[in-house]
């Protein structure tokens, strides 16, 4: 980590919405990123406790310029979760007034979803860079999971959504999945990131909260090396 980056990982049910159920349930990550100097940041994913989460941007003396949705799923970003109100972007906009980025094909998932519309909705392409201060956020789309799933690179971390986790990936039988698109975006769209990159994925569900990516590489099943067909006959 670079002395001008500023990188939170917090774990719902636990740094955050300790009493929402819901939240401990999911083991959602929040991720506040943005520039240490300036104190500006973005929040990615930040479901279950909006006003719990501005009260810590405040203790920290943080500003925050801007939300990032991994993908359209409600908890990760609010909605109905199988019958369970949860909060996220919607109750944001009643809050701030800061742009919500998401990958352009996510657009009206997101809408459906939440009922937030452009703006404060900001559609990206693939390989946008998102400022942040003065700290860089690249937008890498990896669809599979969902159509618009994006991934976030900034200074050696990988905040993965649910594209990749430390152990596993996203699921692929959910409306919008594809589970060759999962593949290419594993094998190939991933396939640029150095070892030393750190993985920081969408949810606690492996002991380590997250990894490096050659470890990852080495340990998880999804990333062995195997060709589409056998990957998706194993998987898909």
């Amino acid at each position: 980590m670079s002395e001008g980056l500023y990188f939170r990982q917090l774990l719902s049910g636990r740094d955050f919405a300790r009493d929402n159920l819901v939240a401990r349930q999911m083991a959602n990550f929040t991720y506040v990123i943005g520039d240490a100097l300036t104190r500006e940041v973005v929040l990615v994913d930040p479901a279950y406790a909006p006003e719990e989460m501005l009260g810590f941007l405040r203790e920290e003396g943080l500003e925050l310029v801007g939300i990032v949705a991994t993908h359209y799923h409600a908890d990760h970003i609010g909605g109905n979760l199988m019958g369970h109100r949860v909060a996220g972007i919607a109750e944001f906009a009643h809050l701030v007034d800061v742009p919500v980025h998401v990958h352009h094909v996510e657009t009206t998932w997101v809408t459906k979803g939440t009922g937030v519309g452009v703006p404060p909705l900001v559609p990206h392409q693939s390989g946008d860079v998102l400022h942040v201060g003065a700290v860089e956020v690249t937008l890498v789309h990896t669809p599979g999971h969902t159509p618009g799933s994006q991934c976030l690179v900034v200074e050696g971390h990988l905040v993965s959504g649910d594209t990749l986790f430390v152990d596993g990936c996203g699921r692929t039988d959910l409306p919008g999945s594809d589970s060759r698109e999962m593949y290419v975006s594993l094998h190939e769209r991933l396939a640029a990131l150095s070892d030393d990159t750190v993985l920081y994925p969408g949810h606690h569900y492996s002991p380590e909260p997250f990894a490096r990516l050659g470890d990852v590489r080495r340990h998880n099943a999804v990333l062995a090396p195997r060709g589409a067909d056998e990957w998706l006959a194993t998987f898909a």
